[in-house]
């Protein structure tokens, strides 16, 4: 390490690279060990049915950025290449080589040949309802570190669960040799340990690769979405070692204000950095009420205040124009689609599609695509697919990968999307 990279992490707690040091693997530490969250009293009680109702709250209905369509044939060639068990996530390496993540806590690497194997030295992780294991991020220097972010739901000593973020180096398979993650650590908890799914945990990298954005979802249980003091319900942006990123517009307040870029989420499934630098995600509503957002440091997106849905009860919420200090999403979907996860295509098979958005739809049996344009964003299209889409990524020479919703033999399968 040189000195003026000594000299930098001394002045703001960011790393060279996102090479781990030396630790005990993930699967080996117990809760007690690493990094924890808050654990504010109530955390482990049972979720509540509805988000609170504020009765000086007046009723503003949206009226403008509604983005449902009509469904249409996908426009494109459909192959079917692999399946996998429950698949949540998907990264492809360098090489081509995919790895993809199954909740019950597997991570699978598949060879460009169409093989696949299990890769070693995961965590344990909390696989009933939206849990298990979830993203995978391959670090911005992989090529040389090898190193991997992986974001699950941890079982607790409490009997709950909590996301966690873990990083460790990949190993991968040489001749006999299978791959495996070694020196995989936690490096960040949300605490707040209790019941609920929606976890969020869709881990992206700034565009200049020093430092992560991580959703975290506020495990339907509402109220943690406008905590300041809880990591439910928020954007956190952390450097390549799990801490607070020094230019985070509350950094100076410590704690998990430290770490809050935005706040007010329900849960966030879709996280993209664009081309000209801005960032947008995707979360799912209630009933009703999927948001596509503009995501600006410090501002607060609403949740569970305001929403263009509803409770599953039928209790209403109000609209986001009730309140105007929210920030509003640009697009929202009701009825929902159950957004998956998101792109922003840039390849060259499609070059017709170079700079939209392409959401996994998991209700609404779709892909999505939505046209950007500096802040503003319009749908184009939902091409009909036939069945609940979790994931999308671009491959290397620019056809589209689909993961579908599912086990196998009911789902769960690897789609290859080609230009006809």
């Amino acid at each position: 390490m040189t000195r003026a990279c000594l000299l930098s992490l001394l002045m703001i707690g960011t790393a060279c690279s996102a090479q781990p040091q030396r630790g005990t693997p993930a699967a080996e530490v117990s809760g007690e060990q690493g990094p924890q969250g808050p654990q504010p009293a109530g955390a482990n009680d049972p979720v509540p049915a509805n988000a609170p109702l504020d009765p000086s709250i007046r009723n503003v209905p949206a009226t403008t950025g509604r983005a449902n369509l009509p469904k249409t044939p996908p426009p494109f060639a459909v192959a079917e290449i692999g399946r996998f068990e429950a698949p949540f996530a998907m990264a492809f390496l360098p090489d081509g080589t995919l790895l993809v993540t199954e909740k019950a806590g597997r991570l699978m690497l598949r060879r460009k040949d169409g093989t696949t194997v299990p890769v070693s030295g995961m965590p344990a992780v909390a696989t009933g309802g939206q849990g298990g294991l979830l993203d995978v991020a391959i670090a911005p220097d992989f090529a040389r570190s090898h190193v991997l972010y992986l974001s699950y739901a941890e079982p607790r000593p409490n009997g709950g669960s909590s996301l966690t973020l873990a990083r460790g180096v990949l190993e991968q398979a040489n001749g006999s040799t299978a791959p495996a993650m070694q020196d995989l650590a936690v490096i960040w908890r949300a605490g707040s340990d209790g019941p609920g799914g929606q976890f969020g945990a869709i881990i992206t990298f700034a565009p200049d690769g020093k430092s992560l954005f991580l959703t975290s979802g506020e495990r339907q249980r509402f109220t943690p979405a406008q905590d300041p003091d809880q990591a439910l319900g928020k954007i956190l942006r952390l450097t390549l070692d799990g801490k607070a990123w020094p230019g985070n517009p509350a950094y100076r307040k410590g704690g998990v204000q430290a770490m809050t870029w935005t706040s007010g989420h329900r849960n966030p499934y879709g996280l993209v950095f664009t081309s000209d630098g801005r960032l947008w995600e995707e979360e799912m509503g209630p009933k009703g009420g999927d948001e596509l957002n503009l995501i600006e440091p410090g501002r607060n997106y609403g949740w569970p205040v305001v929403s263009n849905g509803d409770n599953y009860s039928g209790q209403p919420i109000p609209d986001h124009p009730s309140r105007p200090d929210f920030a509003a999403p640009v697009l929202w979907w009701n009825p929902a689609i159950s957004p998956g996860g998101m792109i922003a295509y840039s390849g060259t098979m499609f070059p017709q599609y170079r700079g939209s958005l392409l959401i996994a739809a998991l209700s609404a049996k779709s892909l999505i695509r939505v046209a950007v344009d500096g802040v503003r964003a319009t749908a184009k299209d939902q091409w009909d697919m036939g069945t609940r889409i979790r994931d999308v990524a671009q491959a290397p020479d620019g056809a589209i990968w689909l993961l579908e919703d599912g086990g196998k033999g009911s789902g769960g399968r690897l789609l290859r999307l080609t230009a006809k």
